[in-house]
C-alpha cells in the first residue's frame, strides 16, 4: 500500500524528535534535559513501537510517567507576535486562514469513503486495516503544505508553534495514547468478564431496555473514570455488548459500537481525567478549573439519555 499508517507514525515521531530538539535548545526552560528527554521518548514509541519488546515498551512508559510525575515536563519561552501584527495577518489572509484547517476533516471525509479502495499500479493507496487514520495523516500533512504554501512562512514556525502548543498541554497531550492502550489492557485482563457478571446479578438481563441503558450508562461512567472512551470501549462491550446486547438480543453491532461510543464521550465531557478535553482548555484561557466541566454536565447528561433512545430505537 502507499499510505501505510506505520508511515503516518514515522511522521509523528520524526515531527515529536524535531519538539524535543526545539526544548533541549531552550535554555530558559529550567527543566529542558527532562522535557527533551520525554518528548524523545514518546517519539521512540512511534517510531519504533513494533520493534521495540513490549518489557522494554513498557519500561519506557514507566519513565515517561516518572518524568511527568515529578515534574519534569516544563513549558519553555516563547516568541510570540503583537496584537497588532495578529490583526495585520487576519485583515491580510481573511477566510483563508480557514483553508488549512478545514481541509483536514474533508480530506478525511474524502479518503475514508470515496478512495478507500483505490488502488495505483497495483498498490492500494490507504492501509485497509486503518483508512480513517491513514487518511486522516495525509491529510494533516497536505494542510501542513497549504498552511505554509498560504502563509509563506518557514516550515519550522508551525513546528515552532505547536510546541507551544504541547507545552501548553504538556504530559497530558500522551493521555489518548496511553488510556486507549490501558483500555485493552484491562480487557486482556479479564475486566469485561468481572462488569458483565456484575451486570447479570443486578439487572434482569433478558430487558432489552435495561441492558441498553447499563451499556450506555457504563460507557459514560468508565470513561469518567480512565479519562477516553477508547479506553473504556473494550471493556464495556467484551462485557455488555457482545454478550448481551449483540448476543441475547441481536443488536446490530456497528450501531450499538458508534452509539456506544458517544455515550462514552458524554462521560468525557464531565470528568477532569479528560485533561487535554476540560482541564487545558480552562488554563489557556485562565478559567476557573473546573468551569468548563460544570458548564458540560447539563449537555453531556441530555445528549447520554438521547444515546439511550436512540441505541434502543436503531440497534434492533
Amino acid at each position: 500500500m502507499l499510505v501505510n499508517l506505520e508511515y503516518v507514525y514515522y511522521v509523528a515521531a520524526v515531527f515529536l524528535i524535531i519538539i524535543a530538539g526545539l526544548s533541549l535548545k531552550d535554555t530558559s526552560n529550567p527543566k529542558r534535559m527532562l522535557t527533551a528527554v520525554f518528548w524523545a521518548l514518546f517519539a521512540i514509541s512511534f517510531a519504533f513501537g513494533k520493534l521495540i519488546p513490549p518489557m522494554y515498551m513498557g519500561i519506557i512508559v514507566i519513565v515517561m510517567a516518572v518524568i511527568a510525575g515529578f515534574g519534569g515536563v516544563r513549558p519553555g519561552k516563547h516568541k510570540q507576535v503583537s496584537d497588532e501584527e495578529r490583526a495585520a495577518s487576519a485583515a491580510k489572509y481573511k477566510n483563508k486562514l480557514f483553508l488549512p484547517i478545514l481541509m483536514i476533516p474533508l480530506l478525511t471525509l474524502i479518503g475514508a469513503t470515496l478512495l478507500k479502495d483505490v488502488t495505483i499500479g497495483g498498490l492500494r493507496l490507504l492501509d485497509k486495516s486503518n483508512v480513517t487514520l491513514a487518511a486522516l495523516g495525509v491529510a494533516c500533512v497536505l494542510a501542513f503544505i497549504a498552511g505554509i504554501t498560504l502563509t509563506k512562512q518557514k516550515s519550522i514556525v508551525p513546528v515552532k508553534e505547536s510546541r507551544r502548543l504541547l507545552d501548553s498541554i504538556g504530559w497530558a497531550a500522551v493521555l489518548p495514547q496511553t488510556l486507549a492502550s490501558l483500555g485493552a489492557l484491562f480487557s486482556a485482563a479479564g475486566v469485561g468478564k468481572v462488569i458483565a457478571e456484575l451486570v447479570g446479578s443486578s439487572i434482569p438481563v433478558d430487558n432489552r431496555l435495561l441492558v441498553v441503558a447499563a451499556y450506555s450508562i457504563g460507557m459514560a461512567v468508565f470513561t469518567m473514570i480512565m479519562g477516553n472512551a477508547f479506553a473504556a470501549f473494550p471493556v464495556m462491550t467484551a462485557g455488555i455488548g457482545l454478550p448481551l446486547l449483540v448476543g441475547m438480543h441481536g443488536a446490530n453491532p456497528a450501531v450499538m459500537s458508534a452509539i456506544g461510543m458517544l455515550s462514552g464521550y458524554c462521560g468525557t465531557l464531565m470528568t477532569p481525567m479528560g485533561a487535554n478535553f476540560n482541564i487545558v482548555p480552562a488554563a489557556l484561557l485562565d478559567l476557573p478549573k473546573y468551569s468548563v466541566i460544570k458548564a458540560q454536565v447539563p449537555t453531556a447528561l441530555i445528549l447520554l439519555a438521547a444515546n439511550i433512545v436512540l441505541m434502543y430505537v436503531l440497534a434492533f
